[in-house]
């Protein structure tokens, strides 16, 4: 369940520890065209207040309701809604669907102390899947190195045998290395895609607010910029320059990190010297081999914003397909 707009359980538990009572929604299953996602969630609080969604506003208010009887005894719910072809199209679907949903009151049927280790888990960009039993109702937290790798790859929440597995991502990130045409439209993919971008080039009138408004400009040596950015297995990072004295120094940390994509600007030629640098500095064979270049999927694109959509597609691929 890679993060929101809003860090749903992180809600739920300040509701519970003020005293309000609190409850927490997810979607486990879906039939057809369902207006949510597995794994989208809804905090109810015990005054009705709500943050997050299940079904894009077809079924919230039943699902409140039941939050909240939820709330008084304690039991968690099971529940399962039928989406009409109308209210899918309210909701901008062309047809509808079925949706089955898990309600949990905070501190009785879900342990405050498992939401408090979720929540922090989350907070440290640290991956964690949340798995409860729907028939025992045993609940646990588990890591990408106790199980479900395909899962967390994919961020893809759903069932294994009776056992319901929420996977809690940490949020995508994106640094991006040189100020160049490319990175204008490659920055606004990013972020369309669920990314968070920054761009990384010391050159101040290359990197300016002016080109790129809006955006989060690092002014550092690429090293010093990468390695403040701390790229973990949620992070991606293109070079741009194709000047190894930009490229290389980030190519460095890259290569010792443990991001999930290094694609690097440049022809075959220009990576085959790429290559022979980096050896030269010690860098083995299957570290080299991490870099994708020519970055970009070969679909002959030409212009900046062409070679963008390459190059967000390749690491799209990278990250779902492994």
């Amino acid at each position: 369940m890679t993060a929101d707009l809003n860090d749903i359980p992180a809600i739920a538990l300040d509701w519970h520890r003020s005293g309000e009572k609190a409850a927490l929604a997810t979607v486990i299953q879906t039939w057809g065209s369902a207006p949510r996602p597995v794994g989208s969630q809804l905090a109810i609080s015990g005054a009705g207040d709500i943050m997050g969604s299940v079904s894009g506003g077809c079924v919230e208010g039943a699902v409140v309701v039941e939050a909240i009887e939820a709330l008084e005894d304690g039991k968690p719910r099971l529940l399962e809604y039928g989406v009409s072809d109308d209210e899918a199209f309210a909701v901008g679907l062309a047809c509808g669907g079925t949706i089955r949903v898990l309600v949990e009151p905070v501190g009785a049927a879900m342990p405050a102390e498992l939401l408090e280790d979720l929540v922090a888990r989350r907070a440290a960009r640290r991956p964690a899947a949340y798995v409860v039993n729907i028939k025992s109702w045993a609940r646990g937290l588990t890591g990408p190195e106790q199980g479900f790798a395909d899962r967390f790859r994919s961020d893809k929440s759903g069932f294994e045998d009776d056992d319901f597995v929420a996977i809690h991502n940490p949020p995508l990130r994106m640094a991006v290395i040189g100020a160049v045409h490319i990175a204008q439209p490659l920055l606004s993919m990013a972020r369309l895609a669920g990314f968070d971008p920054v761009l990384i080039d010391p050159r101040e009138a290359f990197g300016s607010a002016e080109r790129f408004p809006g955006e989060t400009l690092i002014h550092d040596w690429p090293d010093a910029a990468l390695e403040a950015f701390a790229p973990d297995a949620r992070a991606a990072i293109v070079t741009l320059t194709h000047d190894p004295k930009l490229d290389d120094p980030a190519i460095r940390v890259a290569l010792g990190s443990p991001c999930f994509y290094l694609g690097c600007l440049g022809s075959t030629r220009t990576h085959a010297k790429r290559v022979a640098r980096l050896e030269e500095e010690g860098f083995t064979k299957e570290q080299i081999d991490r870099i994708h270049a020519p970055v970009g999927l070969d679909i002959g694109a030409k212009s900046p914003a062409e070679i963008a959509i390459s190059i967000m597609a390749e690491i799209i691929a990278r990250l779902r397909q492994g």
